[in-house]
């Protein structure tokens, strides 16, 4: 079983090719994507040079989610980051949107732990499946990037899943207003 805590090593070959040192296989960009979404840490290293190439791996994974249509990042936002690489905001900008993410995280994890407490419809009759589909929404929403949260599964098994807790609960509520 491989060690989570450490990054997951791939190095680029100089064919450009990359190469998953857990497993000994090749692997793509969208592959990297993957790991990333299940909460692992990459690092991907230039083998012949050593160079760290992880930050450019990531801001060409990025921008291909961004050139299919799956826009995250706002044209102002875009903007306002390339006029940051100009002048002074350069220096705050990187701790400034590493405390808007952490925060982000943060609110969503205590959002979940919050649904549960002190709500008048925790002891309703289909409560957790509810909670338990609102959960599985923000991880969708947000890539499974909630912390303590395990990794997202496949999403034919979440699938089945949500639609066997929404019959459970519809059948409950029919039961409830009749």
């Amino acid at each position: 079983m491989a060690d989570t805590d450490k990054p997951l090593l791939i190095k680029r070959y100089a064919s450009r090719r990359l190469y998953n040192t857990e497993t000994s296989d090749y692997v793509t960009l969208e592959d990297i994507a993957v790991f990333i979404r299940e909460g692992r840490e990459v690092q991907i290293v230039d083998l012949k040079s050593g160079d760290d190439l992880t930050r450019q791996y990531l801001l060409q994974i990025i921008a291909e989610h961004e050139s299919r249509g799956e826009n995250v990042l706002p044209v102002g936002v875009l903007t306002d980051l390339v006029r940051s690489y100009t002048s002074q905001a350069a220096s705050v900008v990187p701790q400034f949107l590493q405390a808007s993410f952490d925060m982000l995280r943060e609110g969503q994890s205590k959002a979940m732990e919050n649904m549960g407490k002190a709500n008048p419809m925790a002891n309703m009759p289909g409560f957790e499946a509810m909670r338990a589909q609102q959960e599985a929404f923000f991880k969708a929403m947000t890539g499974g990037m909630m912390p303590g949260t395990s990794a997202p599964e496949p999403e034919s098994d979440d699938l089945g899943e949500i639609k066997d807790q929404l019959a459970a609960l519809q059948e409950k509520l029919s039961k409830l207003t009749k």
